[in-house]
């Protein structure tokens, strides 16, 4: 039996598939500081009309990844875990290298369109973990692997800010190795999570469709609010690709470097909350709590990053607003422990439809309001608008999460909350 199939302990199958995830985020955090940068560079300094083209291309990720993840979540059902995974990495290094060699706007938009398909391994990610780990555990696990986000985007995103300074195609490149490197690692490494007698007896059309993945959800009472809190949620995060860059730029005149060095101090933070609270603070007081805790000092974060007056006041909101990190490995705990094991996948790609629809939204909504905060005209600027927007998103999540999770509120309590 070669390694791939062999069946593995959890904790090692967990270990692999947390340096996947991290290796693909660390690739994905390499190019955060410079790719809003070139698309300015391809507008020729225009920051308003850089960020109308950038919402464009965040609505065609989404519209992708809306598209896409549920058709890639049911196929890890019926064929497993790992071939979708190195799928997604492999097209994510050849979209990198269209990327680096893109030599107009259009080009770099087909690399988004390529991007946003190929982002699979996240929904699988989460879907492989709840193979390999008890109901009981998954919130804890799901922070371990929220912390695998948090590690790439610490090392990531400085490493492409230094090298967007020597080059700003440079760090397309760095990317596309990690990408690929990934890739040989993962299919002599990286071991099936589903095993056979575990999986879907076919492939389904009506589940892989992005309107009939959301039939899981309706089809299980208990989900609809948390998918509805989740759904908030991810509009909410939508600002942070789609304006933080820019912003920082534009308010406090940042460049390539000190985004990078911000963006690694929003990573180092992910990855303290996810690699060492989430598990202890659901243990101690239960999923519902860590998800509403993680949701209101999300919104309270937003409110400092939207009134900041200096760009470290502005840091200084970044350790409040690490401890969203605890809502999202409560919200898939309380989740997964509701579907089978062949359902998973379906589950996962059910909330990466749900987070493309809030990613087609987000990023028109956010460069939209930001366009018009900054441009010249009118007697008041507020950059900080798309903050605001975000921070009453998020109000309204934790509200969301709350109803819909009180015990007499139809929704069956996980076994830790």
């Amino acid at each position: 039996m070669s390694a791939a199939a062999a069946p593995v302990p959890s904790r090692a199958a967990f270990a692999f598939i947390f340096v996947t995830v991290m290796l693909d985020m660390l690739a994905l955090g390499t190019i955060i500081p410079v790719l809003p940068m070139l698309v300015v560079e391809f507008k020729g300094g225009d920051t308003a009309s850089a960020a109308q083209i950038y919402g464009v291309f965040g609505i065609a990720w989404a519209l992708m990844q809306f598209i896409f993840s549920p058709l890639l979540g049911v196929l890890s059902d019926r064929v497993g875990r790992r071939p979708v995974i190195l799928i997604s990495i492999f097209g994510l290094g050849l979209d990198y290298i269209l990327m680096a060699l893109a030599p107009s706007l259009v080009w770099l938009f087909i690399g988004r369109v390529i991007s946003g398909i190929t982002a699979a391994t996240i929904s699988t990610g989460f879907a492989y973990v709840a193979d390999v780990t008890p109901p009981a555990q998954r919130a804890g696990r799901f922070g371990l692997l929220g912390a695998a986000f948090g590690a790439g985007f610490v090392f990531g995103p400085a490493l492409g800010g230094a090298a967007g300074v020597i080059d700003p195609r440079l760090p397309f490149w760095i990317a596309a190795g990690l990408s690929l490197a990934n890739t040989v690692y993962g299919y002599f490494i990286l071991p099936e999570s589903l095993p056979r007698e575990r999986r879907s007896a076919s492939f389904d059309w009506r589940r892989a469709n992005p309107v009939g993945s959301l039939i899981l959800l309706r089809a299980h009472r208990e989900l609809a609010g948390l998918a509805g809190a989740n759904f908030l949620a991810n509009l909410a995060h939508a600002v942070l690709p789609s304006v933080m860059v820019l912003y920082m730029a534009h308010r406090y005149g940042f460049n390539e470097l000190q985004v990078g060095l911000i963006m690694a101090a929003v990573g180092v933070s992910a990855l303290i909350v996810q690699g060492a609270l989430v598990r202890p603070v659901v243990a101690r007081f239960g999923e519902r709590t860590a998800l509403i805790v993680g949701l209101t000092c999300g919104a309270l974060g937003f409110a400092i990053y939207a009134f900041a007056p200096t760009g470290t006041v502005f840091a200084l909101g970044i350790p409040l607003m690490s401890l969203w990190g605890m809502a999202g490995p409560s919200a898939q705990g309380l989740m997964s422990a509701r579907v089978g094991a062949s359902e998973q996948g379906q589950l996962q790609g059910a909330n990466g439809s749900i987070m493309g629809v809030a990613n087609m939204i987000g990023p028109g909504l956010y460069t939209q309001a930001f366009a018009l905060a900054i441009a010249p005209g009118h007697g008041w600027q507020l950059s900080g608008a798309p903050f605001i927007i975000a921070g009453l998103l998020l109000a309204a999540a934790a509200a969301a999460a709350w109803l819909s999770t009180r015990p007499d509120g139809g929704t069956r309590k996980s076994p830790h909350g």
